[in-house]
């Protein structure tokens, strides 16, 4: 069986084609294809809170790619979601209604719950019974989600972003709400919190600090990282960091997110499964196709 996931993201929209293994009811995720383009819708939202006529055409085009790709690796089921920028835009059901016309492909506009939903599917799989705040840090929001005892207890998604910060349409009384929220939720009784990060910007921050895959990163290491970023210029981080144009610009804002969030939670360490929300929904799919056919399964990780 072959399942796709299409992110479609205020920075940049991503799509994955992978294929089931199935062994004594393990099932693997074999990746056969990723494409990310780097059309920043958010850049136009948080604006004008509208997507421009030069980013629908760009969009409709990469759809038709999509659709093709889809359509070329003979995928057996597979789903678009779109998260901050295209709910918050004045066209986007609008924009999402051309495509369905003109492709026959349904852009499910989701809400920051079953984002979190989504992405916590992903990462279920690296966690114990112990106590984590899950930080997801997009273009144009950012997802809070605390487990205790490895159960997940609150959740709550911010209008805090890497592209809306970039483009100062952040609201500082979004951040002081942020703030009350992680520190009347997190309590002390707990115990020992660790921070769980998922999105580009922590996985190129993970990448900086030398980690095998598996181990934590510092705060103090985070933040070490972060001003050795911060200390170059764009082109820098572009030619000296390997790094694509469109997360050389965000990943200070970006990392600042997860820096306060883990200060306010008293977290010291940060985990970063290179998982997201396509990985999400591409469990998602697998479940709803394995309930279907009423197959037993254990996942392993992607």
């Amino acid at each position: 069986m072959k399942l796709a996931a299409i992110d479609i993201g205020s920075n940049a929209i991503r799509f994955q084609v992978s294929t089931i293994l199935e062994r004594d009811k393990k099932i693997l995720f074999k990746k056969l294809e990723y494409v990310r383009f780097p059309l920043r819708l958010g850049h136009d939202v948080f604006n004008t809170n509208r997507i421009s006529q030069a980013s629908m055409q760009k969009f409709r085009k990469l759809m038709k790619v999509y659709k093709l790709l889809l359509e070329l690796y003979e995928v057996d089921d597979y789903m678009f979601c779109a998260t901050s920028a295209m709910r918050e835009s004045e066209n986007g059901e609008e924009l999402a209604k051309m495509v369905k016309e003109e492709l026959g492909i349904t852009i499910n506009i989701i809400d920051g719950h079953l984002e979190a939903e989504l992405i916590n599917k992903a990462i279920a799989s690296y966690l114990s019974d112990e106590t984590y705040l899950h930080i997801d840090v997009g273009g144009g929001s950012t997802e809070l989600n605390l487990f205790v005892d490895g159960i997940k207890t609150k959740t709550r998604s911010f209008k805090v972003g890497s592209v809306r910060i970039l483009e100062h349409h952040d609201s500082p009384v979004m951040w002081t709400d942020m703030e009350k929220w992680v520190k009347s939720n997190v309590k002390k009784e707990f115990g020992k919190v660790t921070a769980v990060g998922t999105g580009g910007n922590i996985s190129k921050i993970f990448e900086l600090a030398k980690k095998k895959p598996g181990q934590a990163v510092s705060i103090k290491k985070v933040k070490e990282v972060m001003k050795m970023v911060e200390n170059l210029t764009i082109d820098q981080r572009i030619y000296e960091l390997q790094m694509n144009p469109d997360r050389a610009d965000v990943i200070v804002p970006a990392s600042n997110i997860y820096l306060k969030v883990m200060e306010w939670a008293h977290a010291q360490s940060i985990l970063v499964p290179d998982v997201g929300l396509k990985d999400g929904i591409l469990l998602h799919l697998l479940e709803k196709n394995i309930k279907q056919k009423k197959i037993e399964f254990s996942h392993s990780r992607f």
